[in-house]
């Protein structure tokens, strides 16, 4: 295959065959459109919705504008991750997805527009931000869409665009990048179910390679707002109970909030750290727990370079801590509150080593793996 062709597989449309309805699980569905690809560029693909389904969000997209060849599998995957963590967020956000993981996610503070939140998510990792999908869960404004003209990303989600924000992502002659940048205007993303009580919800579908289907609930949280999440404790069969020391401030708490929210979509073994609304850095996919807290610190630490980058941030965790070590990596570093499961044989040594530094611990009595 020549040079040429082999850039071009990446913007062609690979041809396939499917049927304009097929029916899964007894459920009726139909096409939304052929994709660019799937997974990868030699693999046809196509893109389906319900057709009984009412509260719709990526099934009811409209594309503003195509790119070249439209949109990819990968495309709506990331795009489904970001809603998944956006659809938490009350305030102002963007998520901005490589691999179907966030590279950075950030929120409003007082005082920020929509741009600063941005740049916030994107330099939250601007290395991994090249090429990615980014989604806002509000509408986008000129500023915004100004910035995201300043480099290399796939294509953009939100509810809305404003005049201004379509005319920069058209204005090729002042920016010359992103001429196949891909739009996507989104329904709201409120009418997703999100906790536990939540009864209006599809089932989740995992095809296995011999044709086989695995059927589960999705995963919906008991975690509404802060005030779900629980003071750290443990009753140990020999060492008695053990309480967390210290309560975590208000500012910790919204953190630690924005940072479980975040790890839903996050493919485990994943932590998220976390400070004032932004991700600092997500460790993901790793098949320790220490490891996923190492990487997410050498990756924060390399990024901000600062010796007090750590200094008073949180971080959560998807899994409990089998033993105390990952603590120790988080809090040797300048962490100061951690949001868990618990539930671990060894959440005594955890809490214990957060109260013989000063750091706070909040469980969520849930897990949020994403084997994704």
């Amino acid at each position: 295959m020549a040079e040429k062709d082999l850039k071009e597989m990446y913007r062609t449309r690979t041809e396939g065959d499917f049927p304009s309805t097929m029916e899964v699980a007894g459920r009726r569905y139909e096409k939304v459109e052929d994709l660019r690809y799937g997974t990868n560029p030699h693999q046809p693909a196509a893109f389906y919705r319900p057709v009984d389904a009412k509260n719709l969000v990526l099934g009811r997209l409209e594309i503003v504008k195509t790119g070249k060849s439209g949109l990819s599998q990968t495309n709506l995957e990331d795009m489904q991750h970001a809603i998944g963590i956006l659809k938490f967020i009350s305030r102002p956000a963007c998520a901005v997805m490589k691999h179907c993981n966030p590279s950075g996610v950030a929120m409003a503070l007082e005082g920020h527009g929509l741009v600063d939140v941005y740049v916030r998510a994107r330099d939250a990792d601007a290395q991994a931000a090249f090429g990615s999908v980014v989604v806002f869960n509000t509408e986008v404004d000129e500023p915004a869409a100004v910035e995201i003209m300043q480099t290399i990303v796939e294509g953009v989600a939100a509810p809305s665009f404003t005049a201004g924000a379509l005319q920069a992502f058209n204005n090729f002659d002042r920016f010359k990048r992103n001429k196949e940048l891909r739009l996507v205007k989104l329904p709201a993303f409120d009418v997703l179910p999100k906790f536990i009580d939540d009864t209006d919800h599809a089932l989740e579908m995992k095809v296995l390679d011999d044709g086989s289907i695995i059927v589960a609930k999705p995963y919906l949280s008991r975690v509404k707002s802060t005030a779900d999440l629980v003071a750290a404790y443990n009753e140990h069969p020999k060492k008695g109970r053990i309480d967390i020391a210290r309560q975590a401030t208000q500012r910790e708490l919204d953190d630690l909030l924005f940072a479980w929210y975040v790890n839903i979509h996050v493919r485990s073994n994943g932590v998220v750290i976390v400070k004032n609304g932004q991700t600092l850095a997500v460790g993901t996919g790793e098949q320790d727990r220490v490891g996923a807290v190492q990487q997410a610190i050498i990756k924060a630490k390399s990024k901000y370079k600062g010796e007090e980058t750590l200094k008073g941030a949180v971080m959560a965790s998807d899994g409990f801590f089998p033993f105390r070590d990952a603590v120790d990596a988080a809090t040797g570093e300048g962490v100061c509150a951690i949001v868990q499961p618990g539930g671990s044989m060894n959440d005594y040594d955890a809490i214990m080593a957060c109260n013989e530094c000063g750091a706070t611990m909040v469980f969520t009595m849930e897990r949020c793996f994403s084997h994704h």
